[in-house]
Order: structure tokens, then sequence, then C-alpha cells
């Protein structure tokens, strides 16, 4: 049997391979080719002698060798990637704060990964403030924020956005007395009988005609109702049975409201969010390696 040195880069493929169980979403998680995957796979197998994946046409699966050996490298591996970050972020220099913008409790859903920056360069830290639809990029213009959270599409010429990080399904939130409160799902085109907020005029047309489009799918016009600036404002509108809203599915994980009923829309589109940050500040050391962290570097 070949000796038991294996280089961490094979260790990062089995461990990515054993998440993902495709050949090729590995490699392109992981920016190599399908071959450098089943090659350093073979290696291991070699080494330790047994199979660690077994293959078909349509799947793959681990072994029970595959699975022990999984959950004995995970550990191990996070313990070493955490040391040589922590390492590189010393060596960096890094300090200071970065401002995170995010809507409502959004902030919640980037958690782990703030932790994970906060603990990779100990002298940074994360402070997070919340912006409004009404004016989704008045903070990162002004400075206030560095980067925030925010829906996509993004087309704006002085911004820069990154991949996607969260992709969730939206709701109508309805007044508890409307005909559609007890329904298991509404669609799109039930909108055309119904009221919408009007987010006013300082919000580009295109980023909110992604939420709240201005016709049905059939051409119907949605009529525009009450202003409200904030999300707690339509929260009330809602209520009181002035409006109803899509919203973002999370909506209904963070709040129970007096009065309000979520109910999925089946045909709408998924909401993609990512971070969006000035062109000028792109180069900024902090931004980057925040950037970089959530998007799992």
């Amino acid at each position: 049997m070949e000796g038991l040195v294996v280089e961490l880069r094979d260790i990062e493929i089995f461990l990515t391979l054993a998440e993902e169980l495709h050949f090729g979403r590995t490699a392109e998680r992981l920016r190599v080719s399908q071959a450098r995957v089943s090659q350093a796979i073979r290696k291991q197998e070699r080494r330790i002698g047994s199979p660690l994946f077994d293959r078909t046409s349509r799947r793959v699966e681990l072994t029970p060798i595959g699975h022990k050996l999984r959950d004995d490298l995970r550990q191990a591996y996070d313990l070493i990637q955490g040391g040589l970050a922590r390492a590189a972020a010393a060596g960096s220099g890094l300090h200071g704060t970065l401002r995170l913008g995010v809507m409502g409790a959004l902030g919640n859903e980037l958690r782990p990964v703030i932790e994970k920056f906060e603990a990779r360069y100990a002298e940074c830290d994360v402070l997070i403030s919340e912006f409004h639809f009404s004016d989704p990029f008045g903070g990162l213009r002004t400075g206030e924020v560095d980067v925030q959270l925010m829906w996509l599409p993004i087309r704006e010429p002085d911004l820069v956005h990154g991949p996607s990080l969260l992709t969730e399904g939206r709701v109508l939130a309805v007044a508890g007395t409307s005909p559609l409160a007890d329904r298991a799902s509404v669609t799109l085109e039930d909108l055309g009988d119904l009221v919408v907020l009007d987010p006013g005029t300082a919000v580009p047309a295109y980023w909110i005609e992604s939420m709240l489009p201005q016709r049905t799918p059939q051409g119907r016009v949605i009529r525009r109702g009450q202003v409200a600036r904030t999300f707690h404002e339509v929260l009330g509108h809602i209520a009181a049975g002035r409006l109803v809203s899509p919203l973002n599915a999370h909506v209904s994980r963070y709040y129970s409201y007096p009065g309000i009923r979520f109910v999925p829309i089946e045909d709408a589109p998924l909401t993609e969010w990512a971070l969006v940050w000035p062109r000028a500040s792109a180069a900024d050391p902090i931004l980057k390696a925040f950037v970089d962290t959530v998007q799992g570097g």
C-alpha cells in the first residue's frame, strides 16, 4: 500500500465531493477539471485500499468507509484551514469595521459568514445597519455603509454586485379578513384584483418592478395604493386591509404580525440576494476580505 501522506488539496476534493456527491459540481466549485477530481479520489482509494464512493451512471454515494473518513477529516481540515486563515489575517494587518447594510431580519441569514469573517480577521468586526426599500442605494452612495445585501437585479453603473448568496420564494401578505387569507397559495394573476403599496418615486423602477410588478402575467394593471417608506408602514397598511404586498419568504419565518397572513405565491420568480458595493471601493482590503469570506474563500 502506498504511504498515507495526503495533500491538503486532495482532502479538500474528497470533502467537497462528499458534500456534492457529483463530480461535475465538485469540479466547478473548486475550479478544477473533473479529471483532477477523479484522479484525486482514485489516488486516495489506492492509498486506503478501499472504495470511498459507490459510483453509477446516475448517482454517487459514500461507502461506509467513505462516511467514516469524511467525519474524521472534516474537523481536522476545518482546524487546519482556520489556523492558516488566522495566520494569514495576522500577517495582512487588517483591522477595522465593515459596515453592512441589510433589510429587516436578513442580517441573521448572514450570521454564520459574519462569524467566520470575524474569527478569521480577529482585528475586524462587522456592524450591521438597516436600510429601507424606499432608499435602496442612499447609504452606499453617501458612505454610511460599505456593502449591502440586496435583491437582484442591480443595474447601477457606480455599484458592483457579487454572485447570489441566498435564494428564496415569495409570499403575499394579506389582511386576516381577506378572502385570500385561508388560501393554500395565490398566483401573480390574483394581484390584478388587488391593491399593492406605492413605494414612492425615489426607488428605481426596474428594481421595485422585480418585486412589485405593474401588470399581471395576462397584462392587467396592478393598482398602487398607499405610499409606504418602511417595512413596518407596509405591515400596518396590510393589517388595516388597505393593501396587499408580495414579500420575500423569509418574512414569514421572522415576523408574526397581528391581523396578517402570509400566503405563498406559487408562480412568483425566486428572489436572489447578493452583496452590493460601490465600484470605487472595490479595492478596499477589508471589503475584499469580507466578500471573499462570504463567497467561500
